[in-house]
């Protein structure tokens, strides 16, 4: 077995590929939840506002995000909309993904702010606050709290959807692995190993937020 994966993945570097798939599938995901929680957070004020244009945009964009195929979107944006650019396909990947999980974003800080009671917004009004700062020092804090699980869980989802990047040839760790599959005729190892990879990423970032929900938990007892 020792010998299987010495030949399938150390003899001849291949390791390196898997190693630098690793790092494009981290930094994707990385860069795509940053844009996604901009986008998140300025969707969930608008379908939060008053004004019915921004709701209409807002709910148009995670109506027609959510309802397509994460694989479809991908495919449009690089083919249809951004390669007669010339833009990079790792950097259309980022956008990609992180206009995807802005809709769910979106719609998991809306659901947030909604859960904190309405008390707490007429209180900060009362004390003189406008509605912005009641929002921002009164139930964003609130909010934060109560996503935090869903947000983790979005994180995850989205490190796991990044193998679909090789739909318009990102070599992330799932086509690094194939990459090697296919020069070795050896399946099982490359897989696997892809597999557990993707397995402690997500431990440890379940482990990660578990902790900062913990603290955060303790905060509130203090």
């Amino acid at each position: 077995m020792f010998q299987s994966f010495y030949d399938t993945m150390i003899a001849g570097g291949r390791w390196l590929l898997i190693l630098q798939g690793l790092g494009v599938t981290v930094s994707i995901a990385f860069f795509a939840i940053i844009i996604g929680t901009v986008l998140g957070a300025v969707g969930a004020l608008c379908k939060l506002s008053r004004n019915c244009i921004l709701r209409g945009v807002a709910t148009l964009y995670t109506t027609i995000i959510r309802g397509i195929p994460l694989a479809t979107q991908l495919m449009i944006f690089y083919f249809v909309i951004f390669a007669p650019m010339g833009l990079d396909r790792y950097v259309v990947a980022v956008i990609a993904y992180g206009i995807n999980s802005g809709a769910y974003c979106t719609e998991i800080f809306r659901a947030g702010i909604q859960g904190v009671d309405r008390g707490q917004t007429e209180a900060g009004r009362s004390l003189g606050l406008s509605r912005w700062q009641t929002m921002r020092h009164i139930v964003f804090p609130q909010a934060v709290k109560m996503i935090l699980p869903t947000y983790t869980s979005e994180f995850i989802v989205l490190i796991k959807e990044t193998s679909v990047a090789s739909f318009i040839a990102v070599v992330d760790l799932t086509r690094a692995g194939d990459m090697v599959r296919n020069a070795t005729y050896n399946a099982w190892i490359p897989l696997l190993t892809c597999a557990v990879i993707y397995l402690v990423l997500t431990l440890g970032l379940t482990k990660i937020f578990d902790v900062l929900e913990k603290r955060l938990a303790r905060s509130d007892r203090r």
